[in-house]
């Protein structure tokens, strides 16, 4: 009773599409599609920006180790 079958699926979507129309749906999934190309984008960026200064942080606290007195 809780779950829906194939055809209650294909019923909302025709109507979903007889609400809106082809043409918005189509406008929304490629805004959509937009949007989570620029978030995939925006987390490379910000990976790279952390892969850059890991090896510098890294190097600096070898570079205090060396210099303190064991």
């Amino acid at each position: 009773m809780g779950a829906l079958s194939i055809w209650h699926w294909i019923i909302v979507l025709i109507i979903v599409a007889m609400v809106f129309g082809t043409r918005k749906l189509r406008n929304i999934g490629e805004d959509l599609g937009a949007a989570v190309r620029g978030f995939k984008e925006g987390m490379k960026t910000a990976e790279e920006k952390e892969r850059e200064s890991a090896p510098r942080q890294i190097a600096a606290k070898e570079d205090t180790e060396e210099k303190e007195p064991s």
